[in-house]
């Protein structure tokens, strides 16, 4: 079962991998450089996107199966991580952990975004 469904994420990443990338061209050529539209658009449609999944299938009910994985961590697991992001945030203020949610979505935000300039600073040591 497991390889069964890392074989069905794995798809699915590469499905969502390629509309993200159709999409950053798209919002590229139709905005113009200036503001990252391609990755806005993508994480806030994939935000949507992940909450009409999730809900359709809590509605439905059961254990996550092929169709969920293959859509949820496949699809747009590989269209935006951003969803994810979100949809375990939600998850957190919906159980009334109103202080992990702040922490969680603030502290990853901030600390992703330090950790990029940690890693382009370690790289242009090293490289340089």
């Amino acid at each position: 079962m497991f390889y069964q469904h890392l074989l069905l994420a794995a798809l699915g990443g590469a499905i969502g991998a390629a509309g993200r990338f159709s999409t950053g061209a798209l919002m590229l050529k139709l905005m113009g450089p200036g503001w990252p539209w391609g990755t806005y658009t993508v994480n806030i449609f994939g935000s949507l996107v992940m909450g009409l999944v999730i809900g359709w299938f809590a509605h439905k009910g059961g254990a996550a199966g092929n169709a969920q994985i293959f859509l949820t961590t496949g699809i747009l697991g590989g269209f935006t991580t951003f969803s994810a992001f979100s949809l375990e945030t939600a998850r957190l203020v919906e159980t009334k952990a109103y202080t992990q949610a702040a922490l969680y979505a603030g502290s990853s935000v901030i600390l992703g975004v330090l950790m990029v300039f940690a890693g382009l600073l370690i790289m242009r040591k090293v490289l340089a």
